[in-house]
């Protein structure tokens, strides 16, 4: 049975490539959603990959996640450390979630060691640059396919 999983991407995400490739590398977004949707192809995983620069239409996505997906992975970007109501959207999801971050959030300014959504998500993975995306997905369909044994 192929499983649904859907990764959600917060703001500024559809930048990469265009800003900071010190810590984000020089992928694009279309070129991460493309390697993506091959990796899940290949695992044989519905992948639904989405991005917004907007906190509540994040939240949105992940409350319709809930009756349509089996995993979430997502790199809340800057809302990580922000944004309570994600945290709490996320809490509510009660299935697999990965965590996610390009860059390695404990090496950057201090701010961004804060982590408000670490605590609600099964795992996490970080500063693994776009590869952390491929990483997620082949985690994911692990977790989910050890929940059916």
């Amino acid at each position: 049975m192929s499983k649904n999983i859907i990764i959600i991407n917060g703001p500024n995400l559809n930048l990469l490539g265009k800003r900071e490739q010190s810590q984000y590398g020089s992928i694009t977004f279309e070129k991460l959603k493309e390697n993506c949707l091959n990796k899940a192809k290949e695992l044989k995983i519905n992948l639904n990959f989405y991005q917004s620069n907007v906190e509540g239409e994040l939240i949105t996505a992940i409350q319709k996640a809930k009756e349509k997906f089996d995993g979430i992975i997502i790199n809340a970007a800057g809302f990580t450390h922000t944004s309570v109501a994600i945290r709490d959207a996320l809490d509510i999801y009660k299935k697999p979630i990965i965590e996610l971050h390009i860059s390695n959030i404990y090496k950057r300014e201090e701010f961004r060691h804060k982590s408000l959504i670490s605590d609600v998500a099964t795992g996490g993975i970080f500063g693994l640059g776009d590869n952390g995306y491929i990483l997620a997905i082949i985690a994911m369909q692990k977790m989910l396919e050890n929940e059916n044994r």
